[in-house]
């Protein structure tokens, strides 16, 4: 899969694709089906912002024995204030699936060019895992190099190329392009090509253009050469689906179907139990409580979530084969995809329908509107059947205490069922809520008199996620903490009140969580010369609700 952006902390290219093995970044000229363009002349700098992008150029080459993106970032330096945001450049690439060669990193000064990679000798090549704290391990290389020198006014030039094959796509492509830049770009391209007879379909969103599809040379292209362009602006507080804006995509995946098959035997191999494991005794266990369904899923599902941790591994095969249930279970620890196969390993021995299915988190809405492809999830859970309804379970939650029916169906909109014969987008219905997720009760004392604190006492009831959080919140922490968090929290938003006491109950066996607190408090009575009354106002909320947000001109302005 293809994911290609820059960031605004530095000039840090972050970009996952598939290619061969390599541990190192090559150095060299672009591949000769490359276009090198001409930079162009900066826009106008009225209204620019600090950093002003004169080249935005993206091309990809797609072919079933792999495939290659070039990308070419030519930026102009305004003001002392873009300068933190282009302190170095960096790739990264996954050492197993992807080579990838730098071709360009200079600095342009008054027409004369500083040469910054001079062959690689200053870029520093890292096994570095950003994001080990919180418990992920991808197995990725990083290449990076400090940007020496840059000054107000200069342009830096950065250009490589990602090239490979992912291995569980096998001979099939895909790739998205955008416009991500800040401002107006003097030019952006973004050129798709593929032998000609390639089954490659290609999907636009609003803001990008129309690119232009031409042959030659046994060869097609896709392309979209604009210039003086600026990327769409998503509506404020609108669903994914309606920012997803100025975007193209081109995947050679016949359908959802397809990547549903492909997957199938990843996790049918995965899901299997060793006769001499020790994991039987505990599915015994389970099977010996109950014989109704219900009960056997949940508690299988409680005991993938609490003897087993959450860590993920990204290492090999694109990050998409999932470990074997037997080694997560062994090692105790897993990531969505181990975890999954672990509770579809059980409940299998358990006579539990299941099957896994692909989700997106964060991204699900507006799925259906896309081309089918891998890189559309990054997520598995369970699909499970139990008296003809439909569960959704993640065994990578944690403390799920109050049952089946108290699961609530999650939030990623529309999940791919992994099934040998195939299977097509489902749509994850949420229904409405049936009872409120908190209860807030606030209730003042103040029988001593007005110009007397107040006596306090209050109480929230949480139920559903809002109860588990905190749930875990008091597994996790010392009374001391969570008494200090509390009292820090009230603080925040009512100063006013001084708590003396706080307590809680876990009632697992409802769903629910309370929290009760009390004290004292300076309620502020004032006169109320009309009525020759002190009065206090009560306020209903420490955090007002903001009001529907005022949206620009633009695309998708009138979405909910």
């Amino acid at each position: 899969m293809l994911l290609r952006f820059a960031t605004t902390l530095t000039l840090a290219f972050v970009i996952a694709a598939p290619a061969l093995a390599a541990p190192k970044p090559a150095y060299g000229p672009p591949p000769k089906w490359v276009q090198v363009a001409e930079a162009p002349p900066a826009p106008p700098a009225d209204n620019a912002p600090a950093v002003q992008t004169l080249l935005d150029d993206n091309q990809s080459r797609l072919t079933p024995q792999g495939d290659a993106y070039y990308n070419r970032r030519v930026r102009k330096i305004l003001k002392a204030e873009g300068l933190p945001s282009m302190t170095s450049f960096s790739v990264t690439w996954d050492p197993d699936d992807e080579q990838v060669t730098v071709h360009t990193l200079r600095i342009i000064r008054d027409g004369k060019t500083i040469d910054l990679l001079d062959k690689g000798k200053k870029m520093l090549v890292l096994r570095r895992e950003r994001d080990l704290e919180r418990a992920m391990l991808d197995g990725r290389m990083s290449a990076s190099q400090q940007i020496e020198g840059l000054q107000v006014g200069d342009i830096l030039d950065a250009s490589w190329t990602h090239a490979g094959r992912d291995p569980v796509a096998g001979n099939r492509s895909y790739d998205m392009e955008g416009l991500s830049f800040p401002g107006v770009a003097s030019r952006y391209r973004a050129r798709l090509s593929w032998p000609t007879g390639t089954p490659v379909r290609y999907r636009t969103t609003e803001g990008f253009g129309e690119p232009k599809k031409t042959e030659a040379d046994g060869w097609t292209f896709l392309e979209l050469d604009a210039t003086n362009i600026q990327a769409p602006k998503p509506p404020v507080g609108a669903p994914q689906r309606y920012r997803r804006l100025g975007t193209l995509e081109a995947s050679s995946f016949a359908s959802w179907n397809e990547i549903s098959q492909i997957m199938a035997p990843l996790y049918a191999r995965a899901a299997t139990i060793d006769p001499a494991s020790d994991l039987r005794a505990e599915i015994a266990a389970i099977a010996q409580k109950s014989a109704d369904p219900k009960v056997r899923a949940f508690e299988a599902l409680k005991l993938v979530e609490d003897k087993t941790r959450y860590f993920f591994i990204g290492i090999g095969d694109g990050g998409y084969v999932p470990a074997p249930a037997d080694e997560t279970w062994r090692r105790k620890f897993g990531d969505c995809k181990g975890k999954t196969v672990l509770l579809l390993a059980i409940l299998k021995e358990l006579g539990v329908e299941a099957e896994p299915a692909l989700v997106s988190l964060g991204f699900g809405d507006g799925m259906d509107g896309r081309l089918p492809s891998l890189a559309a999830f990054n997520h598995v859970i369970v699909r499970a059947t139990v008296g003809g309804k439909v569960y959704w379970l993640d065994g990578t939650r944690t403390g799920d205490r109050s049952g089946l029916d108290a699961l609530k169906p999650p939030p990623h909109r529309w999940a791919l069922p992994i099934r040998s014969a195939g299977a097509d987008l489902e749509a994850i219905v949420q229904p409405p809520l049936d009872a409120p997720m908190i209860e807030a009760r606030l209730r003042f004392d103040a029988t001593k008199g007005l110009d007397e604190r107040a006596g306090v006492s209050m109480s929230t009831r949480l139920t559903g996620d809002a109860a588990n959080a905190m749930r875990q919140a008091v597994a996790t922490n010392t009374r001391t903490d969570l008494e200090r968090a509390f009292r820090q929290q009230m603080s925040a938003g009512m100063s006013w009140v001084e708590l003396e006491k706080i307590d809680w109950q876990d009632d697992a066996q409802n769903d629910a969580f309370e929290l009760r607190a009390s004290g004292t408090a300076d309620l502020d009575w004032r006169k109320n010369p009309d009525l020759g009354v002190r009065e206090y106002k009560v306020s209903t909320s420490t955090n007002q609700t903001p009001g529907f947000p005022r949206r620009e001109p633009g695309p998708n302005r009138d979405a909910p």
